[in-house]
Order: structure tokens, then C-alpha cells, then sequence
């Protein structure tokens, strides 16, 4: 039986009809994350104009919550500086794993995210594309 607290309906409508989904040929900014574990991989791309992310895409393959995850983000950080997607990425990370962290306001799609920190096995899956975007900005900040 599907958990209605973990695949609700923002999820599943994220992983059905997936933001932004594709390579962005025009990209300055790519990683690509894994989680050999359950097979999930996408790379992440960004195209920034100075320190703003003008556009977000992601590719790859996985679950349902991977998938809804980097949708999710795509949508989230368009428009961001960089130092501000640092900060939304922390925060995720923070809801995720029960750290202390600004909760998202109910009718923000990233809130629906937060029933997956009580199912450890699928919190790698969330984080995948959280943690892609933190490679990036790791070597911007280099």
C-alpha cells in the first residue's frame, strides 16, 4: 500500500509532469549526480547570467521522490543568486535529515518533501538533486 504521507500528490504530480526536464545545451554550470543504491542518477544544469540562475534543467532517471526532487528544484532556484541557492539547498538538506531549518510554507511544493525524512532508505533519494546542486556551488565557491 502506497504511504499517502510520502507520495502525495505534489510528488506524484512532479514525477508525472517533471519541471524543466532535459539537457540545457547552453549550460555553464553541470554536475552529475548517482545513488548507486537504488539507481537514481540525473545531471543538473545551470545557466547563470553573473551570479543569477537565469535558467535550471535537469536529466536522468529514478524514483518517483528523485525525480519530483529535482523538479522541484529546477523550479525553486530559478531566479536565485548563487549564495541564495547555497542557502535554499542548506535548508532542504536541513528539513530532510530533521535538522533545525525555516520550515517552507504549506502551499510550497518543497514542503511536500518533508514526510520523507521519517523513511531513511528514501531520503537519498530526495537529496540527490540537493546535493548535485551543492557540488556546483561547492566549485563556485573554489
Amino acid at each position: 500500500m502506497v504511504d499517502d504521507e510520502l507520495y502525495r500528490e505534489i510528488i506524484l504530480e512532479h514525477y508525472h509532469h517533471p519541471r524543466y526536464k532535459g539537457a540545457l545545451p547552453d549550460a555553464n554550470l553541470t554536475a552529475e549526480g548517482m545513488n548507486p543504491l537504488c539507481g537514481d542518477e540525473l545531471t543538473l544544469y545551470l545557466k547563470t547570467d553573473g551570479d543569477r540562475i537565469v535558467e535550471a534543467r535537469f536529466d536522468g532517471r529514478g524514483c518517483s521522490i528523485s525525480q519530483a526532487s529535482a523538479s522541484m528544484l529546477t523550479e525553486a532556484v530559478r531566479g536565485l543568486t548563487l549564495h541564495e541557492a547555497k542557502g535554499l539547498q542548506e535548508r532542504v538538506k536541513a528539513m530532510l535529515t530533521g535538522a533545525p531549518h525555516e520550515p517552507f510554507d504549506e502551499d510550497d511544493d518543497l514542503s511536500a518533501l518533508e514526510g520523507v525524512k521519517n523513511y531513511p532508505v528514501r531520503i537519498k533519494c530526495a537529496l540527490l538533486a540537493w546535493t548535485t546542486l551543492g557540488e556546483i556551488l561547492g566549485q563556485q565557491e573554489e
